[in-house]
């Protein structure tokens, strides 16, 4: 079974960081939330070409996650 992990995703919003959308997600995957966040300043730099008054990222759980079906609590 596949774990999960954390990709980064580039995201174009309006002004004030208002109605934000992904235009793009790194093609790299990362073990931890943490070392999706330290890469951060890297990603914004590389993608500065974008086309929108804001440019911010955020890291998203990817991959397979277990859900307990008694509690409905995620584990993973």
């Amino acid at each position: 079974m596949e774990a999960a992990f954390f990709v980064m995703a580039i995201m174009g919003c309006g002004d004030a960081a208002a109605t934000c959308a992904t235009t793009r997600v790194e093609p790299a995957h990362y073990a931890t939330v943490q070392q999706c966040q330290a890469a951060m300043p890297a990603a914004l730099a590389r993608n500065n070409d974008l086309d929108f008054p804001v440019v911010s990222a955020a890291c998203q759980r990817n991959g397979v996650q277990m859900v307990e079906r008694a509690s409905g609590k995620a584990r993973g």
